[in-house]
C-alpha cells in the first residue's frame, strides 16, 4: 500500500509540477470539489455515523483551497472581474468556516457547486483560447490533438496534409483525480 502511496504521491507531485498556470487553476478547483464532496459525505447521516474529525480536516482543506485562490487573484490586472471572484472566494471562505462550525452539510454543498461552475467556466475558456490560437495556426498538429482531447471542436484540417497517427494521451485534468493529492498543505501558485 506504501508502494502505492508514493506512487500516487510521485504522479501528482510531477502533474503539478510540469503544469502551465491554467492547468493549476483548474487542479486546484478539483482538489476544492474533492475536499467538499469528502466533508459533506463526512456529514452526513445520522449523529452517530458522521464522522466530525475527517469532516474538519476537508473542510479546512476546502479553506485552503479557497484561500489560495485569493492569494492568487491578481485584482489590480484582472479590474472589475478579479474584483468580483475575489467577493466571491471571500463568501465562499465564510460559508466553509460557518459550515465548520455548525457540522451542517449545507453550506459545503454550495460552495462545491461554485466551486465546480467556476471550473467548469474556466475549462470553457480555456477550450474557446485553444481554438482561437488553432485557428490562427493550423500546422501546430500538438495544438490540435490537445484542443481535441479537451473535447473542443478541430479545426478542420489542411487540404492536402495527412492527419498523423497519434497515441490517445488524457489531457492532464482526466489523468488522474486531483483528489489524491498528499494530506499535508499545498501551495499553487497562478
Amino acid at each position: 500500500m506504501e508502494n502505492r502511496n508514493n506512487a500516487q504521491f510521485t504522479y501528482q507531485a510531477t502533474q503539478i509540477s510540469t503544469a502551465t498556470k491554467e492547468q493549476l487553476l483548474l487542479i486546484t478547483y478539483d482538489i476544492g470539489i474533492k475536499a467538499c464532496r469528502m466533508a459533506e459525505a463526512a456529514l452526513e447521516g445520522e449523529e452517530a455515523k458522521k464522522d466530525l474529525a475527517l469532516a474538519n480536516r476537508e473542510i479546512i482543506r476546502a479553506q485552503e483551497v479557497v484561500r489560495e485562490l485569493m492569494v492568487t487573484l491578481n485584482t489590480e490586472r484582472g479590474g472589475e472581474m478579479a474584483q468580483s471572484l475575489m467577493r466571491l472566494y471571500d463568501y465562499m471562505y465564510q460559508l466553509l468556516v460557518d459550515a465548520n462550525i455548525r457540522k451542517e452539510p449545507d453550506n459545503i454543498r454550495t460552495v462545491r457547486g461554485m466551486l465546480e461552475e467556476l471550473k467548469e467556466t474556466w475549462e470553457g475558456a480555456l477550450v474557446k483560447l485553444l481554438q482561437e490560437y488553432q485557428a490562427a495556426h493550423p500546422e501546430d498538429e500538438d495544438l490540435r490533438s490537445a484542443v481535441s482531447q479537451l473535447g473542443g471542436d478541430v479545426a478542420p484540417q489542411q487540404p492536402g496534409k495527412p492527419q498523423p497517427q497519434r497515441a490517445p494521451v488524457a489531457p492532464p485534468a482526466a489523468q488522474k483525480p486531483a483528489a489524491q493529492a498528499p494530506k499535508a498543505g499545498f501551495t499553487v501558485a497562478v
